[in-house]
């Protein structure tokens, strides 16, 4: 026994002295497995409080920072015009900045485009004309790339009619000489738009329909040069939007025939609409502008933009400048995703007659 005893303490003395160890229990590779999921679910969970907290941000905070407000034209036509009377009630109500961005091209198509791809913070949004919103994709189905699911509706803002006019040089005094004149030559004369696929050619194809007329269409890029071949004579007939057509209308330099509404406008009392001939009494058609948000939109954010749109529309300064341009101001009360469609099956219908594409 004391041989096998000093014999064990010659081996103690040659082992190496211990290492002091703490007092956790060893790491197994199910305890590793754990350590794992755990930080992993801590991570995720980290990831997804940083997700949302931008939109619980936007309830509190929004807006912070300027408003853009894309108009898919040049300056100084309808829907420019509205965006502007718009951006300055909407600064007011917001406490921000709005700024106009005219984004032209593809008649309003590139700039709702702009605003489909934009990001849903509400610092990006359309104020569009019925032309981009609901008929482009219609006659450029090849080209347009958005859909009515792409936006958010935020509201109606205006409309006002078209108003069908002849140059001076036809002699035609009324609605009724253009209906005898136009009958007893079919294909003599024309009338012009502001382009294909817009608001202004479907209402020209609806009397062209219901009136049984054989005219053809001359597609401009815009007003300016459509306002520049029927003053000098080199056009018969055009259809304008109100606001555009009320100073030459004014001045005398064109002949008002009548206007695209069911009833006469307010700012043209004097001018028949185009419904009171018997031949054209379905006519009601209008050009209309709405503001527009990109699709998923938080909540609390369209909540302010669409409380910031009904006041703006109260404003005696901002009425007086729609209506005196020849817009009506819109209800509060629109059901936009019952209008929307409501409004693009009615174009699909003057579309498909006319065969209108682009």
């Amino acid at each position: 026994m004391l041989k096998w005893h000093k014999l064990s303490k010659l081996h103690d003395h040659n082992r190496p002295t211990p290492r002091k160890t703490s007092m956790r229990p060893p790491c197994t590779s199910r305890s590793v497995s754990s350590l794992r999921r755990v930080g992993l679910l801590s991570l995720l969970t980290g990831m997804a409080g940083l997700a949302t907290l931008p939109a619980f941000a936007q309830a509190d905070v929004y807006p912070s920072k300027p408003i853009t407000l894309v108009v898919g034209y040049p300056p100084g036509g309808s829907t420019d015009l509205t965006g502007r009377v718009l951006g300055a009630e909407l600064a007011k109500k917001l406490g921000v900045s709005v700024v106009i961005e005219n984004v032209g091209g593809a008649g309003g198509a590139i700039g709702a485009q702009k605003v489909a791809n934009a990001a849903p913070d509400g610092y990006t949004l359309l104020v569009g004309a019925n032309n981009e919103i609901a008929i482009k994709r219609l006659v450029s189905p090849a080209t347009v790339k958005y859909e009515a699911k792409d936006f958010t509706p935020l509201g109606l803002i205006a409309s006002q009619p078209m108003v069908l006019v002849a140059s001076p040089k036809t002699g035609v005094k009324n609605l009724a000489e253009f209906m005898t004149l136009t009958k007893a030559n079919p294909g003599k004369f024309s009338y012009g738009s502001s382009g294909v696929g817009t608001a202004l050619h479907l209402a020209g194809e609806m009397v062209k329909d219901q009136g049984g007329l054989f005219m053809t269409h001359i597609p401009y890029r815009g007003v300016a040069p459509l306002t520049n071949d029927l003053l000098g004579n080199n056009l018969e007939f055009a259809v304008y939007v109100l606001s555009s057509g009320l100073p030459h209308i004014k001045a005398g330099k064109v002949v008002a025939l009548g206007t695209t509404e069911r009833k006469r406008a307010a700012a043209t009392p004097d001018v028949p609409a185009l419904s009171e001939h018997p031949a054209l009494k379905n006519i009601d058609i209008a050009s209309w502008f709405a503001l527009m948000g990109p699709a998923k939109l938080p909540e609390p954010v369209v909540a302010k933009l669409k409380k910031a749109l009904a006041e703006s529309l109260q404003s005696p300064e901002l009425r007086k400048k729609l209506e005196d341009s020849g817009s009506a101001i819109a209800p509060l009360n629109v059901d936009m995703p019952k209008f929307l469609a409501d409004e693009t099956t009615k174009y699909k219908k003057i579309v498909d007659f006319a065969s209108i594409q682009e």
